[in-house]
């Protein structure tokens, strides 16, 4: 195949040009650098398969030659970055996912689009299955980013069924892993770096709050396995198993052998209180289930993190 990743410098994205060169498709990455890193993509420069292209897709896209799919992950996507980018979040959701898809149209590819498990808001329902509609405060701060990918699932549905497009669409729940940036504001790397440098956990809210973590790899997996599949309706791709932020502290302070003591704060507003996806759908119709225990996971990141913190002095 011949793919087209949209943010494939980003985190997600990177990991999924490097599972889509390794099984032998070509893959033509699209990135603008907002929040992606050149870093990320660097040792795949000399790949014969791999070019990319410098553009932001809030403007119109297009790309020489056939296309047989198109994955659309651009889009900043922690509270840091949405919060510091909110125009740019939402230009990226609407006019991106706009562009993105008329690419795909033209291509006669299919589409898909990476949504969030933020669609859902601060839920009411637990665990949240695909059915749920989400409970979610359009003018709150956290609401560009949740709106933004509410408006991306509704127009990449209306492309479906409007123009009969080819389209999936992945519910994404808390990934994590190498390449994450240490200051990009999301609760794992947070923690790994703070107890890396021997500083306070800073735990937001009781650490009662809840959360279910997916490692990259898994992620990865799960989305490659809906891009393969003929599901047109959303899919949660995350892990079943919830942690309360305190437990998620705790783990990263055993596993990294740090001293670092925990620090709480003020929750921030609108912060949702628990989150974990119902993955029956996953199963039944991909045949995914996560096999990367949290443990293993922080680990995994860990050391990255201790290479980059070596790397940098």
């Amino acid at each position: 195949m011949r793919v087209v990743v949209t943010g494939g410098a980003g985190f997600l994205g990177s990991h999924l040009c490097d599972r889509l060169l390794a099984r032998g498709d070509e893959v033509v990455c699209i990135d603008n650098f907002a929040t992606g890193a050149r870093s990320n993509i660097a040792h795949l420069s000399e790949h014969r398969g791999f070019r990319l292209v410098e553009q932001d897709v809030s403007n119109h896209v297009d790309v020489d030659g056939a296309v047989d799919a198109v994955l659309h992950f651009a889009s900043p996507a922690s509270p840091v970055d949405y919060l510091e980018m909110p125009i740019q979040t939402l230009k990226v959701g609407s006019l991106g996912t706009h562009n993105s898809l008329g690419l795909a149209k033209a291509k006669q590819a299919a589409f898909l689009l990476a949504s969030t498990s933020e669609v859902y808001g601060d839920p009411l329902v637990h665990p949240q299955a695909e059915s749920y509609w989400g409970n979610v405060n359009p003018v709150g701060p956290r609401g560009v980013y949740d709106e933004a990918k509410r408006f991306a699932e509704a127009i990449t549905m209306a492309y479906f069924q409007y123009h009969d497009l080819d389209t999936r669409i992945v519910r994404i729940f808390n990934t994590y892993g190498p390449r994450m940036r240490p200051n990009d504001g999301r609760v794992v790397s947070n923690f790994i770096v703070a107890a890396l440098s021997g500083e306070p956990v800073t735990v937001y809210g009781d650490g009662s709050q809840t959360r279910s973590f997916c490692y990259v790899d898994d992620q990865v997996r799960g989305i490659l396995a809906l891009l393969k599949s003929d599901e047109h309706a959303p899919v949660n791709i995350g892990s079943p198993e919830e942690f309360t932020v305190s437990e998620l502290a705790q783990i990263v302070v055993e596993v990294t052998g740090s001293s670092s003591p925990l620090q709480y704060r003020p929750l921030p507003v609108d912060d949702p209180r628990r989150r974990r996806p119902d993955t029956n759908r996953a199963r039944e119709i991909l045949g995914w289930e996560p096999v990367v225990t949290l443990r293993e996971g922080v680990k995994r990141t860990a050391e990255y993190f201790q290479s980059e913190i070596v790397g940098r002095s």
